[in-house]
């Protein structure tokens, strides 16, 4: 039962967190890509994975953050995006990462357009009055493409180690 509730809950719950956090506050929190790379390896013992495979993942998950820090760089992504990315990628290890990837582009993508299309339009007084949406609607701030990584992660996820082993139990 424990090793269930934390397949079917931990990472969803973390992915919601990071798309609601990165939408209200523009920021995600290093305590959640912590918590969610600390609980990687604690999902991955409860199932049995094999410490090669556990190192495998890792490798995944050092490459994205290479590549994200690189955009972070570039300002293409904020920190936490950087973070975030990474941390799936431990979750989902290479058999899922380009999935994963196609799909945060392509979802990335369509949030970063309705976004921009959005800004062009004026905003409801009613709306201007919260704090966030003002911020979001403001044209000097980026995009919380936290939401897009978030999603693709819930979307890849049921195809993972993890969820098989669920699947394996019932």
């Amino acid at each position: 039962m424990l090793v269930e509730t934390a397949i079917l809950g931990l990472f969803p719950a973390a992915m919601i967190f990071a798309a609601a956090s990165d939408l209200v506050t523009m920021t995600i929190s290093n305590r959640l890509s912590i918590a969610l790379f600390l609980a990687f390896f604690a999902v991955a013992a409860l199932i049995g994975m094999p410490l090669p495979d556990m190192g495998r993942h890792l490798a995944a998950s050092a490459i994205v953050l290479v590549f994200a820090f690189g955009f972070f760089a570039r300002g293409w992504v904020g920190g936490g995006d950087a973070k975030l990315a990474a941390a799936t990628a431990l979750w989902l290890g290479f058999s899922h990462l380009m999935d994963y990837l196609l799909v945060a582009s392509i979802i990335g993508g369509a949030l970063t357009l309705l976004i921009l299309q959005a800004r062009k339009w004026p905003l409801p007084q009613f709306m201007a009055r919260q704090p966030w949406i003002a911020r979001l609607h403001a044209v000097e701030t980026g995009i919380p493409y936290g939401i897009a990584l978030a999603a693709a992660g819930l979307i890849v996820y049921p195809d993972t180690i993890f969820m098989q082993a669920v699947a394996n139990v019932f």
